[in-house]
């Protein structure tokens, strides 16, 4: 390991401490300190980008061929995205191949190549620095969850799977908490009858849970309690979290339909249904905005609101945002500039917690700009040609 991106690295896991010690909604909102915070993550991204150029060879080809070096580079919105899709065919890493020790892989369909996410333990490290301060921002703790999918175990190269794994540690949770498993082609699938049993037995005892599951494992839970014809009432405080994520693994619900019927089963409000955003390529994750709501009385405004005018209208104005030491931007497909607010383009995500491969990353999803959050659409159509595209734009 480099002592320049270790030194970086704790460098980055201070400014995490820091800024997790000031979420609150009246930060966010304030002119002054997103000023310094912008001014605080400009340094520190060009540092970074100076440092990968140096560490990275696939990445340094990269920024040649569109001739840009940290010393043309004064803003981090300058600095080059990798596309996802060169996760897939290049090593993306600072890592020597001997320091590799994790590699997480995206999900997909078999049929496609995977991108590939490389590891070391002091880059592990950084990445759970990262998420915790975050999802205990959003998601209140608690020891009782419900996670519907498979074990680490048996999905040692999912991001998400560790993501889920590192929050069950945090939160003290036994390991039974995870209520998934791989059928006999590798696919996850939820063991619904031991699911609907962890969340009866939470709610005879009337202490607070948190269920944690891709789209599709809702999808399933919930088609099995209405076949059943089962609705609980989660205790106060409790929370779904709800990842996104469908891959042809069961039917597609839209998003307001989805969480109606959550509302609907569980008897979670809209305000307390989290939705997070994640990539393999990533270290740094991006919640609904309306996951603060738990810190103020805008809860119980956002449920009269959606009450009165169903979830879609309420989903139509949830913005994902990313916490203070990542940002993200909307860029045209085209010309690869950022588009205006309120406009549609591909989303591009800078995250200082990627110190060992590359901060900046070019996706494949579609995305609406909402100042500095994102209205998440779905991944476009031929984006894996475009990204591809934009590798020597």
């Amino acid at each position: 390991m480099t002592s320049e991106l270790s030194i970086f690295a704790a460098r980055v896991a201070d400014f995490i401490a820091i800024s997790a010690g000031e979420f609150s909604s009246e930060h966010h909102d304030n002119p002054d300190y997103r000023k310094h915070l912008d001014i605080e993550f400009n340094g520190m991204a060009l540092m970074l980008f100076t440092l990968q150029f140096g560490h990275n060879p696939a990445y340094r080809k990269l920024c040649e061929a569109r001739k840009i070096t940290p010393q043309a580079a004064s803003h981090w919105t300058q600095i080059p995205a990798v596309p996802t899709s060169a996760f897939k065919e290049l090593d993306i890493s600072c890592l020597r191949p001997d320091q590799r020790t994790q590699v997480f892989y995206s999900s997909g369909t078999t049929a496609q190549m995977p991108s590939r996410h490389f590891h070391s333990a002091e880059s592990i490290a950084v990445y759970e620095a990262s998420l915790l301060p975050w999802f205990r921002f959003h998601v209140a703790p608690t020891k009782n969850l419900a996670i519907l999918t498979p074990p680490p175990s048996q999905t040692p190269n999912s991001s998400l799977v560790h993501m889920f794994e590192t929050v069950r540690r945090d939160f003290a949770a036994p390991e039974k908490s995870f209520l998934g498993t791989l059928d006999s082609e590798g696919a996850w699938t939820l063991h619904v009858e031991s699911a609907i049993d962890t969340i009866e037995s939470t709610c005879r005892n009337g202490e607070r849970i948190v269920v944690l599951g891709t789209a599709f494992s809702f999808v399933h839970l919930l088609d099995c309690l209405t076949e059943k014809n089962l609705r609980f009432q989660l205790p106060s405080g409790s929370h779904v979290l709800e990842t996104g994520g469908y891959k042809n693994r069961s039917r597609f619900l839209p998003k307001g339909e989805l969480h109606a019927l959550i509302t609907e089963r569980l008897g979670v409000p809209p305000s307390h249904i989290v939705c997070e955003y994640g990539m393999s390529e990533l270290s740094s994750q991006a919640y609904e905005g309306v996951g603060r709501a738990r810190h103020s009385v805008r809860a119980e405004s956002m449920d009269r609101e959606c009450g009165a005018q169903g979830t879609d209208a309420l989903y139509q104005r949830r913005g994902y945002h990313f916490p203070p030491w990542a940002r993200s931007q909307v860029v045209s497909p085209e010309t690869g500039a950022q588009v205006a607010d309120g406009q549609t383009g591909l989303l591009r995500i800078f995250d200082l917690a990627n110190v060992f491969s590359a901060m900046s990353i070019q996706t494949e999803d579609l995305a609406i700009r909402r100042g500095y959050e994102f209205e998440l659409l779905g991944r476009a159509e031929s984006a894996e040609l475009r990204g591809c595209s934009l590798m020597t734009a």
